[in-house]
């Protein structure tokens, strides 16, 4: 019989990332609807999709972290869960890069890409979720010690010792 409790299943720090995916899912919406609709206001059919491109990249580009956390947190209790959680991390990190390379290429020769719409609209996606990064960890829930497994009974009550 053991004198410890199993690990839990999962980290406790998945609770919030699922928050901030959330939060992040509702701001993806807001920022959608305006940062298409200034574009539109601003640059026509062209700042539309300007405005819908620089958020799309910011929402993608922000939601990987996240989610290559929640999926390396899978392996969470395992023998090499080290390895495994910084290689997912750092694979979505280079796939953030390669993104980010391939959409600069793509984008640049555009004729309907208005610069300053996709910049603002980019900046604006990464502004708000930090935001929702911030706020989310300032109000965390979880002790500094939450993944600690604690003896059930004390160890100098054996008969042995």
């Amino acid at each position: 019989m053991s004198d410890t409790q199993d690990r839990p299943a999962t980290p406790a720090i998945n609770a919030v990332l699922r928050t901030v995916l959330v939060w992040t899912g509702i701001a993806a919406a807001a920022l959608i609807v305006l940062g298409g609709g200034i574009g539109y206001l601003v640059a026509g059919a062209e700042g539309l999709w300007s405005g819908l491109a620089g958020v799309g990249l910011a929402i993608v580009f922000l939601a990987l972290t996240p989610v290559s956390v929640l999926i390396a947190n899978r392996w969470y209790g395992k023998e090499m869960f080290a390895t495994v959680f910084f290689g997912i991390v750092m694979g979505g990190w280079l796939l953030k890069l390669v993104i980010f390379i391939v959409a600069i290429v793509i984008l640049r020769g555009q004729s309907w890409v208005v610069p300053e719409v996709i910049f603002l609209s980019l900046v604006a996606g990464i502004v708000v979720s930090l935001a929702i990064d911030a706020i989310a960890f300032s109000r965390l829930r979880v002790p500094h010690v939450s993944d600690v497994v604690l003896p059930t009974r004390n160890p100098e009550d054996d008969p042995d010792s």
